[in-house]
């Protein structure tokens, strides 16, 4: 096997469609950084894509009609990683955390610094709300200031997280990338997961890396990626360290399962695993060498 793509949820499958294509035809003789452009692909193809309403263009926007994007991006050789949270006015989200990951001394840079910053970097400016992500934020709006609606709003709202994360693997050198629109109709400015490193992501070559997705409050407090690397640092399977850090999320606070937290993740020697508090509503994607299939946890 020379190389390894994996994506979460069901357009996980444009993301290592485009994350092998790119491997494929990328001229960089340097196979690291031909992996990290390929990842990142993977992620921009998704948050490209205005059909998905929970990453970037057309995600579902805060209380106020606001869309903010986060994402970040870790590569396991150096352990460099790059973030932006927040981010209101541009996108793909990704390639500006791939920029404070290659052009700044810094992890993360968030609102006002973060758009100033991509502006600094060639990224044009655009309106990241499509008419159907305006048109759900305008029911669920007119229904919040219904007192009989508003319980049955909020639940409905608190599935709405489905974070893509991207995984690459070749030759033992990992890179994670996770990027989202976060939670429909969050508070405007709450950040979740997906960009933070330990919780959302986390990549090491010297054990393996994982990405997360699901209510970020849950997968942040148990900082679920870092986690789920250390166990296969102590030598257990992908597979056994998914389910061993979900086990342990639910162990420590049972009601963690009455939402969905899943992980994906790939061992230094490409072994693959994955795990979620809801298995029965979860899948991801894998590309191995071109070939792409689903897969499920199991139950």
């Amino acid at each position: 096997m020379q190389v390894l793509f994996a994506a979460t949820w069901g357009f996980g499958q444009l993301a290592v469609q485009e994350a092998w294509r790119v491997w494929q035809q990328e001229p960089i003789a340097d196979a690291e950084q031909r992996l990290l452009e390929a990842v990142v692909a993977g992620a921009s193809a998704v948050e490209l894509d205005p059909t998905v309403m929970s990453v970037g263009l057309g995600g579902l926007p805060n209380q106020i009609g606001e869309v903010e994007l986060d994402a970040a991006l870790m590569e396991g050789a150096r352990l460099r990683a790059g973030a932006v949270a927040g981010v209101r006015r541009f996108v793909p989200a990704i390639r500006i955390a791939q920029r404070v990951m290659e052009q700044t001394p810094h992890l993360m840079l968030i609102g006002e610094g973060a758009e100033r910053f991509a502006l600094q970097q060639g990224f044009e400016p655009r309106s990241l709300l499509t008419e159907e992500a305006l048109r759900r934020w305008s029911e669920w709006y007119q229904k919040r200031h219904a007192p009989e609606e508003v319980s049955t709003v909020r639940a409905a709202a608190a599935d709405a997280h489905d974070t893509v994360g991207v995984l690459g693997w070749h030759a033992g050198h990992l890179v994670a990338a996770c990027t989202t629109s976060g939670l429909a109709w969050k508070m405007p400015g709450r950040v979740g997961d997906s960009p933070i490193v330990g919780a959302g992501l986390y990549a090491d070559d010297e054990a393996g890396a994982a990405v997360a997705t699901g209510l970020g409050e849950e997968i942040w407090r148990f900082t679920l990626c870092a986690r789920v690397v250390e166990f296969m640092r102590e030598g257990v399977s992908a597979q056994r360290a998914c389910e061993q850090a979900v086990q342990m999320m639910l162990r420590r606070l049972p009601e963690v399962g009455q939402h969905q937290a899943a992980v994906i993740a790939i061992r230094a020697d490409g072994d693959f695993g994955c795990a979620a508090t809801q298995p029965n509503r979860f899948e991801a994607y894998l590309c191995r060498d071109g070939e792409i299939f689903s897969i499920k946890p199991s139950a």
